[in-house]
């Protein structure tokens, strides 16, 4: 079969799923001579839909066969073990998957055809809920607290849910692929592939000979002396901003300027500072990033250096010392003008306490210590009154998860891992005779932010105030959504006006 009537039967096939005929959509597919991993991980799609568990796992076997990257093949096969529950043979699928991710935060399979993007932080969940349906309850929850690393979209709330049931030991729903959903040919390749004639017939443009018609090939030319010697860098890696570095060792962020970066992962450095701090480029976002903890990439000679070696592994060696932090060097592009300064290195035996507020930060707190030094060590970090500052050990304040003067602080320290441990912060305004109180504010102009921590809003909406990040942005709640946003956006409503 040649790779025309391949594309127009894969084509014909999608076109019946479009139309609800998915019997003869699976049997065009399976009647494909030359099936490729994509055509293989349609037939298993739709054998999940027939609930064909045995006949599913074939054909993600035989798609993974021939493409071992392809994560979301690995994913639904993972999908497919678990609904055999076979919770083991689920989970290493599922951990194969976010390998194949590379540490990104997601995939858009759209290029390849599948209107799909694969979510690092769904990926992990399914990881959770396989460990958890083993009884492993601890990695579970360690696997949902690192899912919210990967946390990119304000819609993606279901792991702060999984999260909250995990930590009552409840088993939670699984993130599924939407298997009608397939990869689709290119419709162009199939409309023009047949009339294309990729070779044509040579033509003479110029010619020092008069009424020269000659056709074929012309005899070797001499080679130009001084050519390049290197390769040209393709226009599209030149266009980018910044020199492209590849990081080496995992960096958690102490402060809202501080960018998180795993080892693997290729940053781009906009400026490096005096202090050996670098602002940087990742996944569109900037921050500040240890720049002892990067090392240069050449581009140009990436694919020399690649070419018959696999993918270079992280190195094993511990990380360098975090520097320290020296006033002014800020990430380029930081409109807010805020600057923070780095929490004073924790001793030894200290515990790093990672609390996620409007930003992560972290604080370093002595060993087993009250409820008292902590909530005062927030305080000060926060520079808000500790009466206004709630912890939890869950996103969802629930009475079961709210730490207080009440709280025996044994539990709450068992659950740190190498002395570290999360916890969720929330502040509120108070007013003089220090009960808390709801500030409400309309906003006056709309506003719109590509970044994920903050807060969109349209002109007229009601906003209820959480915080006063500084005198230029606030913390608010609006429409379900929480966020910062830029304080003259807004005016706050009269309390008879509420």
């Amino acid at each position: 079969m040649s790779y025309v009537d391949t594309l127009r039967q894969w084509d014909e096939a999608v076109t019946c799923v479009d139309r609800q005929d998915l019997p003869e959509a699976l049997r065009i597919f399976v009647a494909i001579q030359e099936k490729n991993s994509k055509i293989f991980f349609n037939i298993g799609c739709l054998h999940l839909l027939n609930k064909d568990l045995d006949a599913a796992e074939k054909a993600f076997d035989c798609s993974i066969g021939k493409d071992e990257h392809l994560a979301v093949a690995f994913f639904q096969r993972g999908m497919t073990f678990y609904k055999k529950e076979r919770y083991e043979e689920s989970l290493a699928d599922f951990q194969y998957a976010f390998k194949a991710l590379r540490g990104n935060q997601l995939i858009d399979y759209k290029a390849l055809g599948l209107r799909y993007k694969l979510y690092a932080c769904e990926v992990l969940l399914n990881v959770a809920l396989s460990e958890a349906q083993l009884g492993n309850w601890e990695k579970a929850h360690e696997k949902l607290v690192k899912a919210l690393d990967y946390k990119t979209d304000a819609k993606l709330n279901l792991i702060d849910k999984a999260l909250d049931s995990a930590l009552r030991q409840k088993l939670f729903k699984p993130v599924e692929f939407p298997s009608k959903v397939l990869f689709r040919p290119n419709k162009h390749y199939v409309a023009e592939l047949e009339k294309k004639d990729y070779l044509g017939k040579a033509t003479v443009i110029a010619s020092v000979i008069p009424q020269d018609a000659f056709s074929g090939f012309a005899p070797l030319q001499p080679q130009v002396e001084d050519g390049p010697t290197r390769p040209k860098e393709p226009e599209v890696l030149r266009a980018l901003e910044g020199e492209p570095h590849t990081v080496l060792f995992e960096f958690v962020p102490e402060t809202s300027d501080e960018l998180a970066v795993v080892p693997g992962n290729i940053v781009f450095v906009l400026q490096k500072g005096a202090d050996n701090w670098a602002s940087v480029i990742f996944n569109e976002r900037r921050g500040l990033v240890p720049y002892n903890y990067l090392e240069r990439l050449e581009i140009s000679l990436a694919s020399k250096k690649n070419e018959g070696q696999g993918v270079s592994q992280p190195p094993t060696r511990e990380p360098p010392t975090r520097p320290e932090r020296k006033p002014g060097l800020t990430p380029v592009g930081n409109s807010r003008g805020e600057t923070r300064k780095k929490d004073e290195g924790p001793t030894d035996n200290s515990y790093i306490v990672k609390l996620r507020f409007t930003f992560n930060f972290a604080v370093s707190v002595p060993p087993e210590s009250p409820y008292a030094v902590l909530i005062e060590t927030v305080s000060k970090k926060l520079k808000v009154p500790a009466a206004a500052i709630t912890l939890s050990l869950t996103s969802k304040v629930t009475e079961e998860s709210v730490i207080d003067a009440s709280t025996e602080m044994e539990s709450v320290w068992s659950r740190a891992s190498s002395r570290r441990i999360t916890l969720w912060c929330k502040a509120t305004e108070q007013t003089d005779g220090n009960q808390k109180s709801e500030i409400h504010l309309v906003a006056i102009h709309s506003y719109e932010s590509s970044n994920p921590e903050d807060l969109s809003f349209q002109e007229g909406d009601k906003i209820t105030l959480l915080s006063r990040i500084n005198q230029d942005w606030l913390e608010g709640q609006c429409n379900g959504n929480t966020g910062i946003f830029p304080a003259s956006f807004v005016e706050e409503v009269p309390v008879n006006g509420q």
